[in-house]
C-alpha cells in the first residue's frame, strides 16, 4: 500500500514533457523584417492641418514644384488642408519589388485631425539611407471627435492612421538563406538543454555532425550540398521536440 502511495506522488510530482515544433522555439538568424521611415505630405484635411508652419510650408513648395507649378516669392500656399507626416512601415522578410506593405502615417507638426487625408507620393528609406518602398494613399483614422459649446470629445487619436497596401516595394532586402554552407538557429530563450535537444533532432533526422548547439542560444545548422534547400530548412523547423515543461 505504501509502495503505491509514493509511486502515484511520484508521478504527480515529475514533470511532464510537452512536444514542440523548432520553428516554435527557434528562428534561422538573419531572416527578420526592416524597419523603414519616410517625410511625407498629407492633403486634402478639412482645416485641420497645420496652418503655416515653417517646414510644412518648404514642402508644400517643393511637392508644387516637382509637379511643375512654381510660385512667385513671398508667396506661400494656405496649409489648413494640408500637414507634415512621419510614415513608418515594416518590410518583411523576402518582400520582392511590385508587393504591397501596410504604412503608419503620424502628425508631424500641429495637425488636429488626418481624418479624410491622402498622403502624397513619400519615400521610405532602411537604416541604411536607401530607398526601399514608395508610400501613397487615402488614410484610415480609427478615431472620432465632436465638439460644441467649448466642450470637446476625441475618441483615441486623429492626428494618426493608416493606408492599408499603402506602400509599394522597390528594392528588396538580400538575406544568407541562399549563401554559404550553413546557418544559425537562434532559440527564443536561452537554456542549454534546449539548445542541446534542437540539435540531437536535427542530427537524428538528417544524419551525424549535420548541427551543433555553440551556445545556449544558437544552434549552427550545415547545409545540404546540392539539394533543396527550401525543403530541407522546412523539414528542420518542422521536426518535433520533447521539452521539459518548466
Amino acid at each position: 500500500m505504501r509502495a503505491g502511495l509514493a509511486a502515484l506522488l511520484l508521478l504527480l510530482l515529475a514533470t511532464p514533457a510537452h512536444a514542440d515544433r523548432i520553428k516554435d522555439i527557434a528562428r534561422f538568424a538573419g531572416i527578420r523584417a526592416n524597419a523603414l521611415t519616410g517625410y511625407g505630405i498629407v492633403v486634402g484635411l478639412s482645416g485641420t492641418g497645420d496652418d503655416n508652419l515653417e517646414y510644412t510650408v518648404q514642402s508644400m513648395r517643393s511637392a508644387a514644384a516637382r509637379l511643375g507649378v512654381v510660385l512667385p516669392p513671398g508667396i506661400n500656399p494656405a496649409l489648413k488642408n494640408a500637414a507634415a507626416v512621419i510614415v513608418t512601415a515594416e518590410l518583411p522578410a523576402f518582400a520582392k519589388p511590385g508587393q504591397r506593405i501596410d504604412v503608419t502615417v503620424a502628425a508631424l507638426g500641429k495637425a488636429k485631425s488626418l481624418r479624410g487625408g491622402t498622403l502624397l507620393l513619400s519615400p521610405l528609406q532602411g537604416a541604411d539611407g536607401e530607398v526601399y518602398a514608395l508610400a501613397q494613399g487615402n488614410l484610415v483614422v480609427g478615431g472620432a471627435g465632436a465638439a460644441a459649446g467649448g466642450s470637446k470629445v476625441t475618441i483615441t487619436h486623429l492626428s494618426a492612421g493608416r493606408i492599408p497596401d499603402g506602400a509599394s516595394v522597390e528594392r528588396s532586402v538580400p538575406t544568407p538563406l541562399m549563401d554559404g554552407d550553413s546557418l544559425q538557429l537562434g532559440l527564443t530563450a536561452s537554456d542549454y538543454a534546449t539548445a542541446r535537444a534542437v540539435a540531437g533532432a536535427i542530427n537524428s533526422a538528417k544524419g551525424a555532425g549535420t548541427a551543433s548547439a555553440t551556445d545556449g542560444r544558437t544552434v549552427r545548422v550545415k547545409m545540404a550540398a546540392g539539394g533543396d534547400r527550401v525543403g530541407f530548412l522546412a523539414d528542420i523547423e518542422n521536426l518535433p521536440l520533447e521539452l521539459e515543461r518548466p
